[in-house]
């Protein structure tokens, strides 16, 4: 993340892919429950493609979190500063709000406006959205604060995870992986039932997934290769 954008430009850009998200992602399912032509495999490519889109867009400003479990954990693990983790939040939950309004308005208002409900037991979603986040953090940390990884295929390498995870988890949890991209449509939709499981999980996850990056990829401070995290 260049230090040469003030916080109010690295969080509005952070807003603007946000809002990419939720309203390309979740505007997909309503448009899939309205004409059924996009399908499961569809809805989960738009919603990789967004992703993989708006990093190349943003990332060199924001750093592309659009996520505030990512925010959360790239701060517990020193690669983001504390005192830019509350504009970030702010800005991405709100962008995720926006966007579902902008969805209910523009497109319409089946699938719930793409709001996660769990189709399995309490449990068992939990764990799907700690691991699927687990996995999406751990890509991300590898190619957004490893100096050996190529950014040129950060953009791709986390789009695809996001696809691949929609993929396996959206028929179970939505594999929402993502406070703002689930609280969003679900204030908009009016939907309450077990939106804590897409606030906790995620935010468990992702820190696991950044702390684990770290150990397996650098080691000890002391021996960190150079440019590692």
């Amino acid at each position: 993340m260049s230090p040469t954008y003030p916080l109010l430009r690295k969080a509005g850009a952070d807003a603007v892919g946000t809002f990419a998200l939720v309203f390309a992602g979740c505007g997909a399912a309503v448009v899939d429950a309205q004409t059924q032509a996009l399908g499961h495999l569809g809805v989960s490519l738009v919603f990789g493609l967004v992703v993989g889109a708006m990093i190349f867009a943003t990332g060199h400003v924001s750093g592309a979190h659009f996520n505030p479990a990512v925010t959360l954990a790239f701060a517990v693990t020193g690669s983001f500063p504390w005192k830019e983790v509350p504009a970030y939040v702010v800005a991405q939950l709100v962008a995720a709000v926006a966007a579902s309004a902008a969805v209910l308005g523009l497109v319409g208002s089946e699938a719930l406006l793409g709001a996660t409900v769990p189709t399995v037991e309490v449990g068992p979603a939990l764990g799907l959205e700690v691991l699927l986040t687990f996995f999406l953090m751990f890509v991300i940390k590898s190619v957004a604060t490893d100096a050996r990884a190529s950014g040129n295929v950060a953009a791709l390498a986390i789009g695809g995870t996001v696809a691949l995870c929609a993929l396996m988890g959206g028929p179970l949890t939505g594999a929402s992986m993502n406070p703002a991209r689930s609280l969003g449509p679900a204030l908009m939709a009016g939907v309450a039932d077990h939106q804590w499981l897409y606030v906790v999980g995620p935010i468990l996850g992702a820190a696991a997934g950044a702390w684990t990056y770290g150990q397996v990829a650098c080691g000890t401070p002391t021996k960190a290769a150079a440019g590692c995290c």
